[in-house]
């Protein structure tokens, strides 16, 4: 299935900085509203339904035997006709 990027946004922040906008986004999520994403000209408007596919994935890219990029993604995934998504096993965060 092709893939459309709709926004993108990358840049060095703060451990802060970036928990201050995660927070955002889980309140929006948590009070049922849309999530805007601006930065310069670019923007969407993206509104999840009430339950969403949470995916976290943990990533290692590089060679083996030398340091490399390790990475945390998080992402919502949802149809655009309405559809949820499924469900796997039990997710913790500590």
């Amino acid at each position: 299935m092709p893939e459309k990027v709709l926004f993108k946004s990358e840049s060095d922040q703060s451990r802060a900085e970036i928990a201050s906008y995660l927070r955002t986004v889980a309140e929006n999520l948590e009070n049922g509203n849309e999530i805007n994403l601006k930065s310069g000209t670019e923007s969407v408007t993206l509104d999840p339904p009430a339950r969403p596919t949470f995916e976290v994935k943990a990533e290692r890219e590089g060679p083996t035997d030398r340091p490399g990029e390790l990475s945390i993604e998080f992402e919502l995934e949802w149809d655009e006709n309405g559809g949820e998504g499924g469900e796997s096993g039990q997710l913790e965060i500590e």
